[in-house]
């Protein structure tokens, strides 16, 4: 995959602009993206998930910086930062640690509030995604939230699946409680000069060895996004130990990211992996169409009505919804 060595002003602009159309979903965002569909399905899709205060950050920012500087590929970064609940805002402090990759015109890098939305990604995030793949970076990062156990979304986007534990944090390993462990192609220990981390590491390993197959075969109650059910037999994550503000191990972690894209495509779970997420995402839009035009066929008195009847419990919910539709 050759790289262009960066992107023009004036084209990064109007990719910011056409981003900014997309977040507020208004025609020019939908119109950019019916435009750059067919452009789209070339960039590696990166996610990257895990606790808050493991080093995601700057992991992106030494993982990118390698592979400018040794593979000489353009990266696309989307940082999906938390909203606060009361005020609706978020502090989008991503870039403060991205701070060493400014002024590369080969990176962009794209902060997002996640606005409330389930999964720790944005409800933009698969448009914005589309939108820098579709630009010709040949690499897209996507960071999520971090809210802990509610990170499974992003398996539904991104080609490689990064889950970033380090050593010290919670229990054995917290990733275990909900289903995190499982959605990692990748499990990077991050922060392993610190105290601890031959614990940490051993405790992955072997829930990888017990719970990943539990996992993927259903015996533990587990449905695994996309088609990993497939992939039980020939890829096992490996666990890569990196030291993010030294940048060490970024080697290690390349050779991995490289070695489960050439499983993929080999195995065509790819193929299974991009036809999923495009139902997602088809499925959402049309529940989305379906709720506008349904709100749009009826007064917000009506709504409101049916809402007095379901809080003095003369209609239940379902109740209130059958007599609306």
């Amino acid at each position: 995959m050759a790289a262009e060595p960066g992107f023009s002003n004036d084209r990064r602009l109007k990719l910011a602009r056409q981003i900014t159309a997309v977040e507020n979903d208004t025609a020019d965002g939908r119109k950019a993206l019916d435009e750059t569909f067919k452009k789209a399905g070339n960039a590696i899709l990166i996610g990257i998930t895990g606790a808050p205060g493991t080093g995601k950050s700057s992991l992106v920012n030494q993982l990118t910086s390698y592979l400018r500087s040794e593979k000489k590929l353009t990266v696309g970064i989307v940082a999906v930062d938390p909203s606060s609940p009361f005020t609706g805002g978020a502090i989008l402090g991503d870039r403060v640690r991205m701070r060493d990759l400014a002024g590369d015109n080969g990176v962009f890098i794209r902060s997002m509030a996640s606005r409330g939305a389930l999964g720790g990604l944005a409800l933009a995030t698969a448009g914005v995604v589309q939108l820098l793949d579709a630009a010709g970076y040949d690499v897209v990062m996507i960071e999520t939230v971090g809210a802990g156990q509610s990170e499974v979304e992003i398996a539904r986007l991104a080609h490689t699946t990064l889950v970033v534990e380090a050593p010290g944090f919670g229990d054995d390993i917290q990733a275990i409680k909900a289903g995190i462990l499982e959605i990692a192609d990748i499990l990077v220990l991050n922060k392993a000069d610190l105290p601890g981390v031959e614990s940490t590491e051993r405790a992955l390993k072997a829930n990888l060895e017990m719970g990943y197959p539990m996992g993927i075969n259903g015996k533990a109650g587990h449905q695994l996004p996309i088609d990993k059910q497939d992939e039980i037999a020939g890829w096992q994550p490996p666990v890569v130990k990196t030291v993010a503000t030294r940048g060490t191990g970024m080697k290690d972690l390349v050779e991995a990211i490289f070695k489960h894209q050439e499983y993929i495509k080999g195995s065509g779970t790819l193929a299974a992996r991009n036809k999923e997420r495009l139902k997602v995402e088809f499925e959402y839009l049309l529940k989305h169409r379906l709720f506008s035009d349904w709100q749009h066929n009826h007064t917000q008195q009506e709504i409101e009505q049916a809402l007095i009847k379901v809080t003095s419990r003369q209609l239940s919910p379902q109740q209130a919804v059958d007599q609306l539709i």
